[in-house]
Formats: structure tokens, sequence, C-alpha cells
């Protein structure tokens, strides 16, 4: 959905990412049909990704500058930031 307002446009994108039980395949395609679909935003635009990555954030030490100590998960699965979600963040 994209909302223009007068002085920027915003665009959120509503996903919900295969759980970790799915193949790599298939997290490998949603992955990228969500790039894809980033990269045909204008720039310009704010964008906004919301839904459910079905990703648990543990509490290593990388995440404690984001997330403090107060995760629920101990540890990271497979569809945690480590993986893929930084792929996708750093081209926003």
């Amino acid at each position: 959905m994209r909302l223009k307002a007068k002085w920027f446009s915003c665009t959120f994108i509503n996903i919900r990412a295969p759980t970790n039980e799915k193949t790599e395949q298939v997290k490998e395609e949603f992955y990228n049909l969500l790039e894809q679909n980033i990269n045909q935003i204008a720039n310009s635009d704010i964008k906004i990704i919301l839904g459910d990555f079905n990703a648990k954030v543990g509490k290593e030490d990388i995440y404690k500058p984001t997330i403090g100590s107060e995760s629920l998960h101990n540890e990271t699965n497979n569809n945690g930031i480590k993986n893929y979600l930084i792929r996708i963040v750093q081209r926003l």
C-alpha cells in the first residue's frame, strides 16, 4: 500500500514469511520475491515492512544494541536476522 503525503510517500509491505520448518528453497524464493518487490518501490519512498518473519531473535551479543537482553529466546533460529533479514534491511 502506498500513501502519498505532501512532502513524501510511504510504502507499506505486509508479509508472512515461511516457517522455520520449510525447505531452504522455499525460504530463498520468498526472500527473493520480497527483494524484487522492494526494488520496484521508488527510492524516494519510505519503506515499512510489516508482518511475521517467523524469526526468533536470541540473546546473542550481536543483537544486544538493538533488543537489549530482553529477548524471549536464547538463540536466533534459522529464520532469524543473521540469515536473511540483514541482507534485506541493508538494501532499504
